[in-house]
């Protein structure tokens, strides 16, 4: 994969400013600031959203997934380091709205120190939970998130 194809900031990730995205952003000296919305995100989202964990690229990954979603256009890249049935590391690189940042910044710390098979079990419901809800027309992050997690699950067997 061609690195010129993500925007970077400080963070790795940048948001893409569309009318779709209810939730506004800008970085000024390395913060985000959030506009009015009448969409109300969490504190673990916004938390997210200001401070990714795990935000990158992961050296010697031994699984790796990237998905879009045909509809919106967002792009999540996940990668995985597996030692002895163990997600021993865990890092993602998003291109698209706020939600879709905030689930591969929360997937990836819900991912860090479990078994694969743990990993398989995780759900759209269980990542949406882990932010303290999105809004119903935002469910598509976590979607994104989920099959992206399981494609790297996949590569990794095959």
């Amino acid at each position: 994969m061609r690195r010129d194809k993500w925007r970077s900031t400080n963070y790795f990730i940048q948001p893409v400013s569309r009318a779709s995205c209810a939730l506004s952003t800008s970085l000024r000296a390395g913060s985000l600031t959030f506009a009015a919305t009448s969409v109300p995100y969490s504190n673990t989202f916004k938390d997210h959203l200001a401070h990714p964990r795990n935000a990158g690229e992961l050296a010697d990954a031994d699984a790796v997934a990237e998905l879009t979603n045909p509809v919106c256009g967002d792009r999540l890249r996940l990668s995985l380091r597996i030692h002895q049935g163990r997600i021993a590391a865990a890092r993602f690189l998003a291109y698209g709205c706020p939600p879709t940042l905030a689930c591969g910044s929360m997937l990836t710390s819900m991912l860090e120190g479990i078994t694969t098979d743990e990993a398989t079990r995780i759900t759209r419901q269980h990542l949406i939970h882990a932010l303290d809800g999105l809004p119903a027309r935002k469910t598509h992050a976590a979607a994104l998130a989920i099959e992206t997690l399981q494609a790297a699950l996949s590569s990794k067997t095959n």
